[in-house]
């Protein structure tokens, strides 16, 4: 591992360091074999750093980019960065709130850093399957242009999407600076991985139902329909998207392209719920006909001091940790599949096996003590 004063060959600044992405290239980037370094890190969230992500690898700096002036003033006296990581987002109510509150903050990080930053020669933009599909808002409600499997050239839709509005904040912010800036932008499917931060967090989300499951004695049911449990599914390692964002940066033909990013093959939850049940030690589990069960209503009056005592666990707020919104969304959503052919195309093989890769990170959430 490359170590905090070794003369850097590329300088990153991830915004999101906390999150489900930022965390994965926070661990990846100061690796002594990853591509384009030695990297030296600036990792930016807004809350203060928690202890699964304290790296002496990475500068961590608590900045609330949706203010401005915090922004500025944080941010523009970073003038060794050669590489932005945008990897973050806010949630608001409505998508219209979506687009005016990420467009500002990643707005107010380029316009900190580019004119201020000598040497930057690249910015990349995480955003997702979302692009395809619409707000979530309006989910089911607007029709798809083209049956999946998604491709990158798909126009886009006509609703507000607050990926389209970064996207358009990023490829002006480019413009301004010259063909001395490049751009990526990353479209991952619905994201495996470690974060209690991160808004969408479904294995974490799983882990603290299987939990909660296994404390009170009852069943694993599968919270979400019978189509999605026997239908195939893509999914993101984190991991694997964090490679993916490296490879954009470094790599010629990857520069001013968007890319969907998901596991490369596919799985069925009625095979992989199996793992989560073994994992906990429940015995009964799958999918109780006839009901229709949902994490946002059956974990309305459930707490988890008692588990998080018996077991000496951090202490989180359930809320916290349990994205319950975002579990009864992916597991209503039948056969959303991407391509990674242009992906290919252009060099980059990654792939995960996703049962693995659901695996490793049920083991990663339980050794940094979120669940027992």
């Amino acid at each position: 591992m490359s170590k905090l004063n070794e003369a850097p060959q590329s300088v990153a600044l991830v915004l999101g360091v906390t999150g489900i992405v930022g965390n994965s290239l926070a661990q990846i980037l100061p690796l002594s074999n990853t591509r384009g370094g030695p990297w030296k890190v600036y990792g930016v969230a807004r809350r203060t750093q928690p202890s699964w992500n304290a790296l002496n690898t990475v500068h961590y700096i608590q900045c609330d980019i949706s203010d401005q002036n915090d922004a500025e003033s944080k941010l523009s006296s970073l003038t060794d960065v050669t590489h932005v990581f945008y990897v973050c987002w806010a949630r608001r109510p409505t998508e219209a709130q979506n687009c005016q509150v990420n467009g500002a903050m990643l707005r107010n990080v380029l316009r900190a850093v580019i004119p201020n930053a000598p040497n930057l020669r690249h910015v990349s933009l995480q955003t997702g399957t979302k692009h395809y599909l619409g707000p979530f808002e309006l989910l089911g409600k607007i029709e798809v242009a083209h049956d999946p499997p998604f491709t990158e050239d798909l126009p886009r839709l006509d609703a507000p999407n607050f990926y389209y509005t970064q996207e358009d904040i990023l490829f002006e912010e480019v413009r301004k600076k010259g063909l001395t800036l490049t751009w990526f932008v990353n479209r991952p499917h619905f994201i495996f991985g470690f974060s209690p931060y991160s808004l969408m967090n479904l294995v974490g989300t799983l882990c603290v139902y299987a939990a909660i499951c296994k404390h009170e004695g009852v069943p694993l049911w599968f919270p979400g329909t019978k189509a999605v449990w026997e239908c195939y599914n893509t999914a993101s390692d984190a991991d694997l998207i964090a490679e993916q964002h490296i490879w954009g940066a470094v790599d010629p033909r990857a520069k001013n392209e968007a890319f969907n990013c998901s596991n490369g093959d596919v799985f069925k939850w009625k095979h992989v719920w199996k793992v989560l049940a073994e994992r906990f030690g429940i015995r009964e589990y799958g999918f109780l006909e006839g009901e229709d069960l949902r994490l946002s209503e059956m974990m309305k009056e459930k707490g988890a001091e008692e588990i998080v005592k018996k077991n000496g666990l951090q202490r989180t707020k359930l809320e916290d940790v349990g994205d319950w919104w975002f579990a009864d969304l992916i597991l209503r959503m039948e056969a959303v599949l991407d391509s990674m052919n242009k992906a290919r195309e252009h060099g980059f093989f990654g792939f995960r096996d996703s049962k693995k890769s659901f695996m490793n990170w049920i083991d990663k959430t339980k050794a940094c003590k979120i669940v027992p």
